[in-house]
């Protein structure tokens, strides 16, 4: 199964992500670690990564589907030529795939996690509130779950770990 997850910078998806991850026994690719990767290898174009992360996930993603390995996939996937990327891909491999994207719908709590959020990869450059302002970021027209990260989180993670039909295989409580 590919589980992706989407959203602004800031909402929380990296966070409900990885937990979900955990708890169902998936691998787990995030599109900043492999932009960050880039950045320090010195590889970054002048005029910046453009679909570069998402490529090399692709492939990444690829090689542990073909492992029969559910992979969750983390990033913003912000305009619908990324979020088809997934769907090719899961077309061409013939797996199962769920889409659910992160908001947050408490615009202050929203301002305050960017504000306050530290890079915690190395290379990893964090957006600032403008930077998350100004993203063209398209609605999702067809999502699978939609996900208020301003809610509380066990609901969040057992409402998502039920959308997908999988037993908790591994508790992060």
């Amino acid at each position: 199964m590919l589980i992706v997850f989407g959203g602004l910078p800031g909402v929380g998806k990296t966070t409900i992500a990885a937990s979900v991850a955990r708890r169902i026994g998936a691998g787990f690719v995030r599109i900043d670690a492999i932009e960050s990767g880039i950045r320090r290898a010195g590889l970054e174009p002048p005029g910046g990564l453009g679909a570069a992360g998402y490529e090399i996930a692709h492939q990444v993603v690829r090689s542990m589907l073909h492992q029969n390995l559910d992979v969750v996939v983390d990033a913003v996937n912000p305009v619908g030529e990324a979020r088809q990327g997934w769907v090719d891909l899961a077309d061409e491999l013939r797996v199962v795939s769920r889409t659910i994207e992160v908001v947050c719908r408490d615009v202050e709590l929203h301002r305050r996690r960017v504000e306050d959020r530290d890079a915690d990869l190395p290379g990893h450059v964090v957006p600032t509130w403008q930077d998350v302002t100004d993203l063209s970021y398209e609605p999702w027209p067809e999502v699978d779950l939609v996900v208020d990260s301003a809610g509380p989180g066990d609901v969040r993670l057992d409402e998502i770990v039920a959308l997908l039909g999988r037993r908790d295989d591994r508790s992060d409580r």
